[in-house]
C-alpha cells in the first residue's frame, strides 16, 4: 500500500470512528461541506445498504453540511416516532416548504397559531368530510372519463404518464378549488397543469436547497402559478371544497400575510395534493397492465361489485361507491399497495431539538447533538427480502391472505409494526393519505370499468432516482398504451 493510500485510510478510520461515547460511527466523505452528498444523490438505496453491511443498523452520514443519523432496523422505528418532543419535524418542513413555494416561514413568530390552525383543517380530509370530498372527486373523475368515452370510438392511443397526469390533475383541481366557469375552463386548467409540470421538474433541486435563480425559468413559472391563486382569481371558481375554503378563511385573519403569500400557500397545497398522487397513479396503472393476471383479478372484483350493487357501467351511468365498498376491494387495494411499495422513496426526517440520548430496543442508546438529523428510509424495509419475498417482483396479491387484507409481516420471526410506509410516519405522516388512496382507487375503478386497456410498447419503465428521499419516484420514460370503450355485454 502506498503512503498516500495509507494516509487516506487513516483519515477514513478517524472520520468514521473518532466520535463521542454513544455516538454512532460517522461517514464524513472527502469533500468539505458536500461530504457524501454526491454518492448519496446518485443512489441512496445502494449507499445506505452498503453502509449497513459495514457499520450495522445505526450510523451517521455527512451530507451537504448536515449530519444525518440513519436508523436502519425497522423494529427501532417506533422509538424515533414516539420521541416527537425531542425529535421535531414541523420546523424543518416549514423551512423547506416556505423556500420552495415562496411564502414566509410560519415559525418566525409573525403568524401566531397559524401552523396549528392549518393543521386542524385536515379534519376535512377524514371521517364524514372525507366521504363528501371523495364523492366530489368520483363525480369529477366520471365527468372526465365520460368525455374520454365520447372520444374513444375505436382504440385511442396515448402516453400513459401524460394520461394519468391530465386526468388526475384536472379532477383534483376541480374537486379542491372548483370549476373555472369560463368557456375555456378545461384550457385554463391545462395551462396551469403545464406550468405545474415545469415547476415540478425543478422540485428536487429546490428541495436540495439549490437557489431558484440557478434553475432557468423556474422562478418565473412559480410566480405565474402563484398568480393563479390570488383571491381575485379564486373567487371566480365555482364549487370549491370546504378544506380550501377553511384555509382561505384562516389566511384572512392574518393581516401580515400578503395576498401573494396567501396565494403561495394555496399553490403549495395543490402541489401536496397531486405531486405524489400523479406518479403513484401511473405506477399502479403500469404494473396492472404489465401483469395480465393482476388486471383480470382487479377487473373481476370491480365487475362483481357493480353487479352486486345493481349498478351499470357505461358513459351514461353514474357509479357511486361508498367508503366501505372501496375498502372492500381487496385486490384493488393490494395491487395499489404493491405498486406503492415498489415506487415510494420517502425519507422520514426528524431534527434533534437538544443534546439527548435516544434510547432504543435492546438497551441500545444513540447520542445526538442539537441540530442533528435522524432519518428513517422505508425503501430499505420495502425491498427487504426477509420481509417481502422476491421484493423486486410485482405481486398484486401480496397484501391478501385467505381472501382478506393481510396486515401481518415478519422479519427474523418477529411481527413488524411498520411494514408499508409510503406516506411517512408519526407526526410527518401525510394528512391527505386517505383521500389520496381513495382518488387512486377511483381512477383505476373507472378506467377498468369503462375501458379495455393494453400496452402498445413492450419496453420496461424504470424508476427515476432523482427524487430519492422525496416521495414517489417518477418513471424514467413515458410509455404508450391504448384504450377503447368496453362492450356493455359480459
Amino acid at each position: 500500500m502506498s503512503c498516500s493510500h495509507a494516509k487516506v485510510n487513516s483519515l477514513f478510520s478517524l472520520s468514521v470512528f473518532n466520535r463521542k461515547t454513544g455516538e454512532p460511527p460517522l461517514i464524513n466523505g472527502w469533500i468539505p461541506y458536500l461530504g457524501k452528498a454526491l454518492i448519496f444523490r446518485k443512489d441512496a438505496f445502494k449507499f445506505l445498504l452498503d453502509q449497513q453491511k459495514k457499520l450495522g443498523d445505526i450510523f451517521t452520514v455527512h451530507i451537504a453540511g448536515r449530519y444525518i443519523t440513519f436508523i436502519m432496523d425497522p423494529f427501532q422505528y417506533v422509538y424515533v416516532i414516539r420521541n416527537s418532543k425531542q425529535l421535531e419535524f414541523h420546523e424543518f418542513a416549514d423551512k423547506m416548504a416556505s423556500k420552495t413555494f415562496d411564502y414566509p416561514a410560519l415559525s418566525k413568530g409573525k403568524f401566531p397559531d397559524l401552523k396549528e390552525n392549518l393543521h386542524r383543517i385536515y379534519q376535512y380530509l377524514q371521517g364524514k368530510p372525507l366521504d363528501i370530498i371523495s364523492d366530489h372527486m368520483m363525480k369529477n373523475l366520471q365527468d372526465i372519463f365520460e368525455w374520454k368515452c365520447s372520444q374513444a370510438t375505436d382504440w385511442e392511443t396515448e402516453k400513459m404518464y401524460k394520461f394519468c397526469c391530465s386526468v388526475m390533475f384536472e379532477a383534483s383541481f376541480v374537486t379542491l378549488y372548483g370549476r373555472v366557469p369560463a368557456a375555456d375552463g378545461h384550457k385554463v386548467i391545462s395551462e396551469i397543469r403545464d406550468k405545474f409540470i415545469k415547476f415540478d421538474a425543478s422540485f428536487p433541486y429546490l428541495a436540495a436547497n439549490i437557489p431558484i435563480e440557478l434553475l432557468g425559468a423556474t422562478k418565473k413559472v412559480r410566480k405565474e402559478l402563484i398568480h393563479h391563486f390570488l383571491l381575485q382569481n379564486m373567487t371566480k371558481w365555482l364549487g370549491g371544497s370546504k378544506v380550501v375554503q377553511a384555509r382561505q378563511d384562516i389566511f384572512e385573519k392574518y393581516e401580515l400575510l400578503g395576498d401573494y403569500d396567501k396565494a403561495a400557500h394555496h399553490f403549495a397545497f395543490l402541489w401536496a395534493s397531486v405531486g405524489n398522487t400523479i406518479p403513484a397513479t401511473f405506477w399502479a396503472m403500469y404494473y396492472l397492465l404489465r401483469h395480465p393476471e393482476a388486471l383480470a383479478a382487479v377487473r373481476d372484483e370491480i365487475d362483481h361489485l357493480l353487479q352486486s350493487t345493481g349498478q351499470k357501467r357505461g358513459p351514461t351511468y353514474n357509479i357511486h361507491l361508498t367508503r366501505e365498498q372501496l375498502d372492500n376491494l381487496v385486490y384493488l387495494e393490494s395491487a395499489l399497495n404493491e405498486s406503492l411499495r415498489m415506487c415510494s422513496s420517502s425519507m422520514n426526517i426528524r431534527i434533534s431539538q437538544e443534546d439527548f440520548v435516544l434510547k432504543l430496543e435492546g438497551n441500545q442508546e444513540v447520542g445526538l447533538r442539537k441540530g442533528d438529523w435522524i432519518a428513517l428510509y422505508p425503501q430499505i424495509l420495502h425491498m427487504d427480502p426477509e420481509v417481502y419475498e422476491d421484493p423486486k417482483e410485482y405481486k398484486f396479491d401480496r397484501y391478501i391472505e385467505n381472501g382478506k387484507k393481510k396486515t401481518t409481516f415478519y422479519k427474523a420471526g418477529r411481527k413488524l409494526k411498520y411494514f408499508l410506509m409510503p406516506f411517512g410516519s408519526g407526526i410527518s405522516m401525510c394528512p391527505g393519505r386517505f383521500l389520496a388512496m381513495n382518488e387512486m382507487k377511483m381512477f383505476l375503478f373507472l378506467l377498468l370499468a369503462h375501458f379495455d386497456v393494453e400496452l402498445v410498447e413492450n419496453k420496461a419503465v424504470r424508476l427515476d432516482n432523482s427524487r430519492m428521499g422525496l416521495g414517489i419516484l417518477l418513471p424514467d420514460v413515458d410509455i404508450t398504451f391504448r384504450y377503447k370503450l368496453r362492450s356493455l355485454r359480459k
